[in-house]
């Protein structure tokens, strides 16, 4: 039991999944006296849904992660079964990182890490209260009457506040993976002042291996690829995975009991995932496809257990097993954990600052599902900004806000603060209009140089990002060199380059389709670079042009976004602006011009009315 007197700290964050792990590790390495509370220790990072980090964009947030010093990469390239590059037939700038980790191994990586960081204390136990004087956060009331003075908080509760797991008939009172719920802080929420809505999310059954036909699916090895992390080497691939698919069969199973699916019966009426839908609804949404892709992958290197991904369902037990038998290789399978669905409570992000600092109470953040988004990436990119912010504010510096052409980070936490979301938000590489400058690879060289001045630029990251960076500009200095013209006379009619030779450079030569792997196969150039730094070097010069009107868009933006609005403005009074822009521009309460050109419901005439209005009023 904790005791009332229990202690003061600089921080409290409220729970220990992937935003809370981060939000306490940033503040405590930046000096903070930090607690992080969780339900149950045996929680912590733990993976509820699939084992793995990265992929389409959210791999982007994990380098990124990295390269503001947070510890996702690490933990992901130490515990990966198997790594993979994801849209290899795509640009370069959308290329993404995955791994498949081991889902024990990450949550005791993690646990260790916190365990063993300076000015941390891990407490295990439920908030139940937030405590406020004045209109800021004064300290936390856990359940057993222990009291936590603090100067700030974040809110990390992932999708445990008030949390029920449905499967098929039946509704039951629990976090993840049998987990138990938070219940008792979202009436204090709601006292504070939050918009609480109610969200769902859903995960498929874990099987058997043994019990799987593996021979009759299609094998997906690991790759060798570069690491998350810029700090290390990349991992061994160990295991692979598997790929099958649903059938009529699957289909007709699925179609015949749609009476006893919650989503389909009136059991479910909250919101869930757009971009991750249930096996079901994808047979009824697209009831034109004879077949949905299945992956098979493992949950970890001492376990037996197979994620399903593809097949999240919340039908009844015995539907499950019909309808997973009902697949090739898994005719006799059998189920270990059953699937389920979850609903739980999150705030309408509206009400918080791009600190992700709640706008009604300083000094209380938010990070994490609790802000109605989707997926481990999301949730850490975000607990680090709020661990970042929270501990800047105490220590009297500017708040750290990733701009949208810096980083995913900035599109992902925009979007929250400034549009909103309906549905439980997913990080993709189309919602990023900047996204040939924001490259995976890149990442360390827009976003470290933020955390220069702090503890969280270790002497190993300032080493290795220094390093990285004068291999990368040697890189594209001797891409742009000319050869003699007579060895690229020979170079464009051995690889059948078109054109006239006279005055190319190497990069030239790229811009005209040739290969990098030819170019320093034939002029020796790059030796002794790293591969990942040449693939780099290769990009910058080959989509030159390309980046250099991107970045003249970035500019032209950065004249709005630059513009501030002054925090007490009154937006009634603002004759010309429509009603309905006044309402969304006093709901959002946006920093600069460039947020409020991307408020939904707000046009460029209004814009233009703000503009008009600063000007008369500043005179």
């Amino acid at each position: 039991m904790l005791s009332f007197s229990e202690g003061k700290f600089d921080i409290v964050v409220i729970g220990a999944g992937h935003a809370g792990c981060e939000a306490a590790l940033a503040s405590a390495r930046l000096g903070l006296k930090t607690a992080v509370l969780t339900l149950n220790l045996d929680s912590i990072a733990f993976m509820a849904c699939n084992p793995s980090i990265g992929g389409t964009a959210k791999g982007h947030l994990v380098r990124e992660i990295d390269a503001l010093g947070g510890q996702m990469a690490i933990n992901a390239d130490r515990t990966a079964l198997q790594m993979r590059m994801l849209n290899e037939g795509k640009g370069e700038a959308v290329r993404c990182l995955r791994a498949q980790c081991d889902k024990n191994a990450y949550h005791r990586e993690m646990k260790r890490t916190l365990e063993n960081c300076g000015n941390l204390r891990i407490i295990q136990g439920e908030v139940s209260e937030i405590l406020t004087e004045n209109g800021r956060v004064c300290g936390v009331v856990t359940d057993y009457g222990g009291r936590l003075e603090c100067r700030a908080a974040i809110i990390a509760t992932g999708v445990y506040l008030n949390a029920q797991t449905i499967t098929g008939e039946v509704r039951k009172k629990s976090g993840p993976n049998g987990f138990a719920p938070a219940d008792k802080l979202t009436d204090n929420l709601i006292k504070l002042g939050f918009n609480v809505r109610r969200f769902k999310t859903g995960t498929p059954a874990r099987l058997d291996g043994r019990t799987v036909d593996f021979e009759k699916c299609a094998r997906q090895n690991g790759e060798d690829v570069p690491a998350f992390s810029f700090l290390d080497m990349p991992p061994e691939n160990k295991l692979p995975c598997f790929i099958t698919y649903t059938n009529s069969a699957t289909h007709k199973i699925i179609l015949d009991n749609l009476d006893r699916a919650p989503l389909y019966n009136g059991q479910i009426s909250s919101t869930g995932p757009r971009y991750c839908p249930s096996v079901e609804t994808k047979v009824v949404r697209f009831s034109d496809k004879e077949r949905h892709q299945i992956f098979l992958e493992p949950e970890g290197g001492d376990t037996n257990e197979v994620y399903v991904q593809g097949m999240s369902t919340s039908m009844p037990h015995d539907i499950q097993v019909e309808m997973y038998r009902s697949v090739e290789g898994l005719e006799n399978c059998d189920i270990m954990r059953y699937a389920y669905a979850i609903e739980y409570d999150c705030i309408d992000t509206l009400d918080v600052y791009p600190t992700l600092e709640f706008k009604k109470v300083e000094g209380l953040y938010t990070a994490g599902q609790i802000n109605g988004t989707s997926g481990y990436e999301e949730a850490a990119a975000q607990g680090l900004i709020a661990g970042i912010n929270a501990a800047f504010k105490i220590l009297g510096k500017e708040p750290l806000v990733i701009g949208r052409n810096e980083g995913y980070i900035g599109v992902l936490i925009d979007d929250l603060v400034t549009k909103g979301s309906d549905e439980p938000y997913r990080m993709m590489t189309s919602r990023a209009e900047y996204s040939i400058i924001l490259g995976q690879d890149t990442a360390d060289f827009r976003l470290t140089p933020k955390i220069w001045d702090t503890p969280l630029l270790t002497p190993e990251r300032r080493e290795n990002f220094l390093k990285r960076k004068a291999e990368y500009d040697g890189a594209v200095k001797a891409l742009e060199q000319r050869p003699s013209p007579s060895l690229c006379a020979a170079f464009t009619e051995k690889y059948k380059i078109s054109g006239s030779v006279n005055g190319l450079t190497y990069a030239d030569l790229i811009r005209r389709g040739a290969r990098l792997a030819d170019i320093t196969g034939f002029f020796g150039i790059l030796e002794g670079c790293d591969g990942e730094i040449a693939k780099t070097a290769e990009t910058a010069v080959k989509y030159d042009g390309y980046i250099k009107k991107c970045l003249q868009q970035v500019e032209r933006a950065k004249k709005l976004e630059d513009r501030k609005l002054p925090s007490d403005i009154d937006y009634s009074k603002i004759g010309g602006l429509r009603l309905e822009a006044r309402e969304k521009l006093d709901r959002v309460r946006p920093l600069t011009l460039g947020q409020a050109g991307r408020i939904s419901g707000v046009n460029p005439a209004d814009i233009t009315v703000l503009m008009v209005y600063l000007a008369t009023s500043e005179k």
